[in-house]
């Protein structure tokens, strides 16, 4: 495995390598249309199923589909900071935080390394597909998890249009800008991508500094 310590050592754009193993290296990256013909015909299939199988009308499908996608928000929230920024201190947590986001600060730009792979996410779905199977009742699990794939791949694509999109409508705007204070404002903070929602809520929304509004 090779090591990367500073973020100064690498251009933004570049692809650092994680592995010395060539197939596990292939295997880290992706390209970014790969999660939605992975799991978008997964979530429509869910879908279909809710509405013909289970019988469950637009209304329960609708009330369910919001659930799901407000769950994915604060998911992504949870995942962001408390996962993705843990602190570790051994060599094996270190290693293992810079795999799922470190190398993305490093080099925020790679557009092979925006999204995850189908090969890491899989196993991470189905252990979600066992906690909502034994959270909620039967049928409902199943459009839960199709509205949260699809907040899921909202945020990837959100997250990578903020990498290399200008995103000129404000309200797409104002995520780039917050998403890119995230990566490079000193105080930090900011978990939210798809949402600012639960930064608002848990106090991590930090506002700009009066200096750099009059900026």
């Amino acid at each position: 495995m090779s090591e990367h310590q500073s973020t100064r050592a690498h251009r933004v754009d570049e692809s650092v390598r994680l592995f010395e193993n060539p197939l596990l290296e292939k295997l880290s990256h992706v390209h970014p249309i790969v999660p939605l013909l992975v799991w978008s015909p997964l979530a429509a299939w869910l879908i279909v199923r809710a509405l013909t199988v289970h019988d469950i009308g637009p209304t329960g499908l609708a009330l369910i589909g919001v659930a799901g996608l407000l769950s994915w928000t604060l998911a992504e929230y949870l995942l962001h900071r408390y996962l993705f920024h843990f602190p570790a201190k051994g060599r094996l947590g270190k290693r293992f935080i810079y795999l799922f986001h470190g190398v993305h600060h490093d080099t925020p730009q790679d557009k092979t390394r925006l999204v995850m792979p189908p090969a890491g996410a899989a196993p991470i779905l189905g252990m979600l597909w066992l906690l909502f199977s034994l959270a909620l009742p039967h049928p409902w699990a199943e459009p839960f998890t199709a509205f949260f794939i699809i907040g899921y791949l909202v945020y990837d694509y959100i997250h990578y249009a903020t990498h290399h999109f200008p995103m000129r409508h404000p309200l797409l705007r104002f995520l780039k800008q917050y998403h890119m204070r995230h990566h490079f404002a000193a105080e930090g903070g900011r978990y939210g991508v798809s949402s600012p929602l639960w930064d608002w809520v848990f106090g991590t929304y930090l506002p700009k500094p009066a200096s750099a509004s009059k900026r």
